[in-house]
């Protein structure tokens, strides 16, 4: 391939494709699958116990001994508000009635853990080659005892500020996260979601800014997006949403109902499944709560009162109030197998570039 880049020695891989790290339909078999075929393969852990992703881990180094990253949030956990939790809930009692449930039933749904000593001993046990985190880093003695792990650290960036803190702060490269992509804003310096920059804007600025490689993330669905990241200075792409299509991800039956019907304005960046804004498929939550609500509780306490909503509907077939993440380009998604994908992103990559040069 083409693309000799310094990034590819410091990851340890062949491709200069990086599977993002997706909460759910991010598994083993997805990250194995990437890996596999010269890519990083990613594992998501913020929603995961110690125990499910030292599981999940010694899955993948059965099957590959390529690198692999493990990906953490870096999130400060709320203050308790009950007043403004019981608040939402109330906003979305209609839904429950709807369905059947029982609104003052007690809930109980997966937490979105900051990394913390417990998750720092899993990683210098488990020993990665890549620890990456999304909402900043860790604080400076546990990123130090990753580094000490032999790991090599990336972040997330939604501005040039973002990029230049994490560069300070000693990450080996950047993932510059422009506003297409789906999933989490990484934002972690501004909570304005209005002056996000898109992906063609952030790349070179954050380009000219670091010193380090810089991997463009948010609204890449294919070769030509590929090509265009590394024209404007990025040394890889972090590509999410095109492997969503894969049948190697996780995705709910009306997820890839909801992703084969994508159109190029169908998401909505939202805060009401989590209490950060993430991008999101349009769907009924979106529109009827959202997409921005000043009401949803903070990060990720908005994401209860939705959990027994999500489940009943996903049983009867209906995505109306699940959190569908996609980035702007899913309507490019092919349906493949994902080490499959990987390759054929790649080789179409090599050959337009080929054909650029020409």
């Amino acid at each position: 391939m083409a693309f000799n880049t310094a990034l590819l020695e410091t990851l340890g891989i062949g491709y200069p494709i990086l599977l993002a790290p997706m909460a759910g339909p991010g598994t083993p078999e997805l990250a194995i699958a990437v890996s596999e075929a010269g890519g990083l393969g990613s594992l998501p852990c913020a929603m995961l116990s110690p125990a499910e992703i030292k599981a999940q881990v010694q899955i993948v180094q059965q099957r590959t001994s390529r690198p692999i990253n493990l990906n953490f949030f870096c999130h400060t956990p709320p203050e308790p508000n009950p007043a403004r939790e019981a608040a939402w809930k109330r906003r979305l009692e209609p839904y429950y009635r709807e369905l059947g449930l029982d609104p003052d039933a007690p809930v109980t749904a997966a937490s979105r853990a900051p990394f913390s000593d417990v998750h720092c001993e899993l990683v210098e046990e488990l020993k990665p080659a890549v620890a990456s985190f999304h909402f900043g880093l860790p604080e400076g003695r546990l990123l130090a005892r990753v580094r000490a792990a032999g790991c090599k650290v990336l972040s997330s960036a939604t501005t040039v500020a973002e990029a230049r803190f994490l560069e300070a702060q000693g990450a080996d490269a950047i993932i510059a996260q422009g506003a297409e992509a789906g999933g989490h804003r990484g934002m972690f310096l501004s909570g304005d979601i209005s002056a996000q920059p898109g992906t063609f804007a952030l790349v070179p600025q954050i380009v000219d800014a670091v010193r380090v490689p810089v991997i463009a993330a948010g609204g890449i669905g294919d070769a030509r997006g590929i090509v265009a990241a590394f024209a404007l200075g990025a040394s890889a792409v972090q590509l999410g949403t095109a492997y969503l299509f894969c049948p190697e991800a996780g995705v709910s039956p009306p997820h890839a109902r909801a992703l084969r019907e994508a159109r190029d304005d169908g998401t909505a960046l939202t805060n009401v499944f989590t209490g950060r804004p993430a991008r999101s498929l349009r769907n009924r939550a979106v529109s009827e709560t959202g997409p921005i609500s000043d009401d949803a509780p903070a990060f990720p306490m908005a994401a209860l009162a939705w959990a027994p909503l999500r489940a009943k509907a996903e049983a009867g077939g209906s995505g109306d109030f699940s959190p569908l993440w996609a980035g702007q380009a899913a309507a490019l998604g092919r349906e493949m197998p994902a080490g499959e994908l990987t390759r054929k992103l790649a080789d179409e990559a090599e050959r337009l570039m080929a054909n650029c040069a020409e």
